[in-house]
């Protein structure tokens, strides 16, 4: 049969759990799924063949963890800890600002910023999840929409039951789509009360939803658990019954050994977020704990308010070395584990390891091309090396969600940078007049 598109790819790193780099490689897709892995020299035809002969070809890049439409947010309110961030700033903005058009227009600019950086897949947790959502689809890019339930009013919603019949009518209304998963984001333990835990739980596994809950963010957080509950939140979350696998937990740097075996034995994920964790002085996650515990772990960027870049590259290298610091081990997480967190380590997370995350036979081409014969770049060893530790995320050249081209020898095939950008801008002179 002939393939509809053929890349030849000077090194193929296929994040299969097999071999790490193969060389001179051909990757035929069809009907947007992967069809075949064959040597460049391979003579089997395709409709459409794209050379790369000084690239990487590996998975997109899967952003497990962020708040898109806050990307109209990015650095409004800078150098602060978590708790004052949140309540002196973000959330009064967000009650003065968040709309429909914000939500839609704010995603918008984020998938820019993440598919230009080699992002195939991103997952949002933030208000009008109707509006992402059209927003992605009309981009074409995978995304996992973790639906917003809090006990507080916000412009979206008036408490938690409010949130939850929401949530209920845009899985109902939304229609089933190859590109879109949808799951629920209650927001953290100190913002959703155990009852609608407990619906959030219900809900969930009779719908067959993934979760995703920001947990043990900071020391405020679990000193507050033990003062309202006399538990640290995950022994909370975990004698709910809430935690278990196909829960995401965001965030993770105040962990003791009790929690750590607390994860372990739920079965649920882990997504870390290093460089909002520094920015707000949140703590450390101790990723290469976590790893020899077995607890899955993905990467996320958290929302450019807070980190301020939605660059999933770069927080795999900031991963990377802050692993090594925290473990006081230069071994702890190495490159080829760091690439894993941000590709199939996500997918994982968000329960999507069987259709993305690796380039294997019969899972979505969601793919990103790497130009590697750069100044920086070189000499090469090892692209593995190259692609975490160095800015390798400048050279993205090629992105694919599912064969279709969204970034084409760096060039953008389906968004109007110049629209987006004055958008941008006419909110910052609303938000902040000069």
């Amino acid at each position: 049969m002939t393939a509809d598109l053929r890349l030849n790819a000077r090194w193929l790193v296929p994040m299969d759990g097999n071999q790490p780099i193969i060389e001179h490689a051909s990757v035929f897709v069809t009907n947007g799924r992967i069809e075949a892995i064959e040597s460049s020299e391979s003579e089997r035809d395709a409709r459409q063949t794209i050379e790369l002969p000084h690239h990487a070809l590996l998975p997109g890049y899967i952003n497990a963890h962020g708040h898109a439409a806050m990307s109209l947010f990015r650095g409004m309110a800078d150098d602060l800890p978590l708790m004052t961030w949140l309540q002196q700033h973000i959330w009064p903005a967000e009650t003065q600002w968040v709309n429909s058009d914000f939500v839609r227009q704010g995603t918008e600019l984020a998938m820019a910023e993440m598919i230009r950086s080699g992002t195939t897949t991103f997952a949002d947790m933030y208000f009008y999840p109707q509006d992402a959502i059209a927003a992605s689809l009309t981009v074409g890019m995978r995304h996992v929409n973790l639906m917003p339930v809090l006990d507080f009013p916000t412009n979206y919603a008036s408490n938690a039951d409010d949130y939850l019949q929401k949530a209920l009518a845009v899985h109902t209304q939304c229609q089933q789509h190859d590109l879109l998963t949808l799951g629920l984001g209650p927001h953290a333990p100190y913002t959703v009360s155990d009852a609608p835990l407990r619906q959030v739980r219900a809900m969930a596994d009779e719908l067959q939803l993934p979760v995703q809950i920001h947990l043990h963010e900071t020391a405020f957080e679990v000193q507050d658990s033990l003062e309202k509950y006399g538990k640290r939140p995950i022994e909370r979350l975990f004698d709910l019954g809430f935690l278990v696998p196909g829960v995401s937990c965001v965030h993770m740097t105040q962990i003791n050994d009790q929690d750590l075996e607390l994860m372990r034995q739920s079965g649920a994920s882990v997504v870390h977020c290093p460089e909002s964790n520094l920015k707000l002085a949140s703590g450390f996650c101790p990723t290469a704990r976590l790893l020899q515990a077995g607890i899955p772990l993905g990467l996320g960027t958290d929302g450019a308010a807070s980190n301020n870049d939605l660059n999933l590259q770069a927080e795999m290298k900031t991963a990377a070395m802050l692993a090594k610091a925290v473990a006081a081990d230069a071994a702890a997480v190495p490159a080829l584990q760091a690439l894993h967190m941000a590709t199939l380590g996500s997918a994982q997370a968000l329960g999507i390891d069987q259709h993305t995350g690796s380039i294997e036979v019969g899972k979505w081409a969601d793919l990103q091309a790497v130009d590697l014969s750069q100044l920086s770049q070189q000499p090469l060893y090892d692209p593995i090396s190259q692609l975490v530790y160095t800015d390798s995320s400048r050279y993205t050249s090629h992105v694919w969600v599912a064969g279709q081209a969204l970034l084409h020898n760096a060039e953008f095939t389906h968004i109007d940078i110049d629209q987006l950008t004055a958008t941008a801008r006419q909110w910052s002179q609303r938000i902040r007049p000069n």
